[in-house]
């Protein structure tokens, strides 16, 4: 199993509107490298979900339901697209100030490389997320 962060605006697709319709069709995304990220997801990773721009916070823990095919908002074929499907509600969000404070997440991709909208988590990195977010 692997694991992977993807980020989302509050006000653009937020945590609440994912568990409202159950599953969603991650697509969208014109990034090299989040592209590449997407096409090594396999059903059943685990998926931190990430409010970017307001409220900087890991709010919940999704699925891969079904791994890349193409992007449905684009007949350029070279994008893909994944579903996800939330899973767990963290009990309290866990703060990205928090995340640059702890020493097991020194080097999580969201702090490195702020901009990426989907990237991969070490299995301690995801679990230090999930005890942060008890």
């Amino acid at each position: 199993m692997n694991y992977w962060l993807v980020k989302s605006e509050p006000t653009v697709y937020s945590w609440d509107e994912f568990l409202d319709d159950g599953e969603t069709v991650w697509d969208g995304v014109r990034n090299y490298a989040a592209r590449m990220h997407l096409n090594a997801m396999k059903k059943g990773d685990e998926v931190m979900y990430y409010h970017s721009r307001e409220g900087l916070e890991v709010v919940g823990v999704a699925k891969v339901t079904k791994p890349a095919y193409q992007d449905p908002t684009t007949d350029d074929d070279r994008w893909v697209a994944v579903n996800l499907k939330p899973s767990k509600t963290l009990k309290k969000p866990v703060l990205l100030a928090d995340i640059k404070k702890e020493k097991k997440l020194a080097n999580i991709g969201l702090v490195r490389i702020g901009r990426l909208s989907v990237m991969p988590l070490t299995k301690i990195e995801f679990d230090t997320l999930i005890k942060m977010g008890s």
